[in-house]
């Protein structure tokens, strides 16, 4: 018989603040056996990783410089934020930048633009069509170059990253003095999101999964984690709003910030 969530225990402390407390929040997967704990210190849902993971579900080998194509207008919603909050063009560096239309975009504005990327196919694309620089590599375990940027972005990177404030000191260490780094993330809190964990708890309503679904998240953040993780690795939050592709949900949500997928704008402190 199947051990019910509330009796759940995590053998590992949480990743973004270390407490050994955390608590059973959800379940996942065909037979429920992908487990995700919350830590009441910090607000960071984590996954418990001995579950495994496949990070290779989220490539997408899309043309970067096609404008029609529906999979690239999620960029072009992130550039329009960046023109709205930032000042004029930089250094940029786009971290998981897949084939490149957040290069792409950049460059046309005047910016001097890289991209580091896990794929070497979804690498080799961006190059070839583009002409850009894209480095493969992980960006926690590859060595930092000597360039500095003005922006630095990872866009749906940062759930898939064990470890969080590694990831922001990278990032830190990548920075100029007063640079900016844009996130996009999932928000755990959204308001589906927590709609369908009640369902899902009371057993009123279960989301269907393949036999060989394994989850590709590491850690879910909600605005009160991810503030956490600024707090501990130097930055402060300039901007924070929750979006959709959806028009009249993305009107909503950029106002009141209860959609489940999150966009957050953070500026390194320099002392």
């Amino acid at each position: 018989m199947a051990i019910a969530l509330n009796q759940l225990q995590a053998n590992f402390p949480c990743r973004l603040c270390g407490s050994a407390a955390l608590r059973p929040y959800y379940r996942l997967g065909h037979h429920d056996q992908f487990k995700y704990f919350r830590c009441p210190t910090c607000a960071l849902v984590n996954y418990d990783l001995s579950g495994g993971l496949d990070q290779n579900q989220y490539i997408e080998l899309i043309d970067p410089t096609d404008d029609n194509a529906i999979r690239n207008h999620d960029k072009d919603a992130s550039w329009s934020f960046i023109e709205r909050w930032l000042p004029g063009p930089g250094a940029f560096l786009d971290v998981g930048c897949g084939t490149g239309r957040l290069l792409y975009l950049a460059h046309r504005a005047g910016w001097d633009a890289c991209g580091l990327e896990l794929s070497d196919e979804a690498a080799k694309l961006a190059r070839d069509v583009l002409g850009m620089p894209v480095t493969v590599g992980d960006f926690l375990t590859i060595d930092p170059e000597n360039a500095k940027y003005d922006l630095v972005a990872l866009r749906h990177v940062l759930e898939h990253l064990v470890d969080p404030i590694l990831a922001l000191e990278k990032i830190n260490a990548r920075l100029k003095p007063n640079g900016y780094a844009l996130f996009e993330m999932p928000n755990i809190e959204g308001i589906d999101k927590r709609l369908k964990r009640l369902l899902a708890n009371a057993d009123w309503h279960r989301k269907r999964f393949t036999e060989d679904y394994v989850p590709g998240h590491c850690n879910e953040f909600c605005r009160a984690s991810f503030e956490f993780l600024l707090l501990k690795s130097g930055f402060e939050l300039i901007r924070w709003e929750t979006y959709s592709m959806k028009p009249v949900a993305n009107f909503i949500y950029t106002r009141i910030h209860i959609g489940n997928k999150a966009r957050a704008l953070v500026k390194k402190i320099s002392h």
